[in-house]
């Protein structure tokens, strides 16, 4: 069985969970902990960054991109057990919506809004030295967010998915960045209506029910978090 190295607070790790979830197939978890810098880690992505999928046969494949492209190539869609979950469904230009909408989640929308909230709050405090957050880089964030949400709100309301009329990749890519900020009680879900209604949909599938059991030590989940009636 292959080994997933991630952090339950990790939105690149989330979507990966998600994926390998939707895909049927099956990983052992293990925690990694970004801010300690293992030499042991770095040996296996020097880039230091979530997650990593180390396979039996493939050996270590590094990033939420590189392994996504993995799955694709590999599981997705394929037999009874994946369900026919593709990440990237459709044909050419659909599948371009989709990797576009990936860059935006795991890019911007993470420079912009999930570093400024989870890596202040979570990583800063556990951190060398530890710390208190910065709040005006939280408020930054909480003002980011909104611009964001505003967008998805706008995809929610215009397509049945978010980059289109399938289930894909891009849905799962910020599903996992809200479902991080969901868990810190970051999200104004009673602002964005058609944002919440598309988070329901994906919060209620069987590949989110381990995601909505995770607990980080020293930070307990928001009343919203695992409420499937949120």
């Amino acid at each position: 069985m292959a080994t997933l190295l991630h952090y339950p607070l990790c939105p690149f790790s989330r979507s990966i969970r998600l994926a390998l979830a939707e895909c049927g197939v099956e990983v052992t978890l293990t925690e990694e902990r970004p801010w300690e810098w293992r030499p042991a880690f770095l040996e296996l992505n020097p880039a230091g960054a979530l997650p990593v999928l180390i396979t039996d046969s493939d050996g270590p494949i590094s990033g939420a991109y590189a392994i996504s492209e993995y799955l694709n190539e590999t599981v997705s869609g394929e037999g009874e057990a994946a369900r026919g979950f593709k990440l990237f469904p459709g044909e050419p230009v659909a599948r371009a919506e989709t990797r576009r909408l990936v860059d935006w989640f795991h890019r911007k929308f993470h420079d912009e809004v999930t570093s400024y909230l989870v890596e202040e709050k979570v990583y800063r405090r556990h951190g060398p030295g530890g710390g208190s957050p910065n709040t005006e880089v939280v408020r930054a964030g909480h003002e980011n967010l909104r611009y964001h949400l505003a967008y998805l709100g706008h995809l929610a309301e215009t397509r049945p998915w978010l980059a289109g009329e399938a289930p894909s990749f891009a849905d799962l890519a910020a599903a996992a960045h809200l479902s991080t900020l969901d868990y810190l009680g970051e999200v104004f879900w009673e602002d964005y209506e058609p944002v919440k209604s598309w988070y329901a949909l994906l919060k209620s599938r069987p590949s989110f029910r381990p995601l909505l059991a995770d607990r980080v030590a020293g930070f307990i989940p928001s009343g919203s978090y695992a409420d499937l009636d949120f």
